[in-house]
């Protein structure tokens, strides 16, 4: 397993670490398998999505803050519930397969730190795993 220092630089924000996991991937000298790319915080997840375009990922926070305001009159005292919210409706982790020694992603595809807490250091977790 690798562990990944991120450094986020705002409240909400889509971090993109495909190119940071791809060379995991590639290091581990892994053909065939998965990799699994897991977040051990409470107040921000990992996502696959279109990275091609950034205004996708600004629309899903758009839309995130829309369902799930910063203040709605949360009873957790650290004032941080919606970021909570939000990490557990986009989870946690996310696992892409392995194919010919490198990411199985699709065209479009990108994997997402969702920081919805920051700014914050966080860590990201990265275990490639053989088929």
């Amino acid at each position: 397993m690798k562990t990944l220092g991120v450094r986020t630089s705002r409240r909400d924000e889509f971090v993109d670490l495909t190119a940071q996991v791809a060379r995991v991937v590639a290091e581990s000298g892994v053909a065939e398998g998965a990799c699994v790319v897991y977040v051990p915080h409470t107040t921000a997840g990992v996502t696959v999505n279109e990275h091609a375009d950034p205004d996708v990922a600004a629309d899903m926070l758009r839309a995130l803050d829309r369902i799930v305001p910063w203040e709605d009159g949360y009873a957790h005292g650290e004032g941080n519930s919606a970021a909570h919210i939000k990490t557990t409706m986009v989870g946690s982790s996310s696992t892409v397969p392995v194919s010919g020694g490198k990411l199985a992603l699709g065209t479009w595809q990108g994997i997402f730190l969702c920081e919805f807490d920051g700014p914050r250091t966080r860590q990201v977790h990265v275990q490639v795993l053989e088929a």
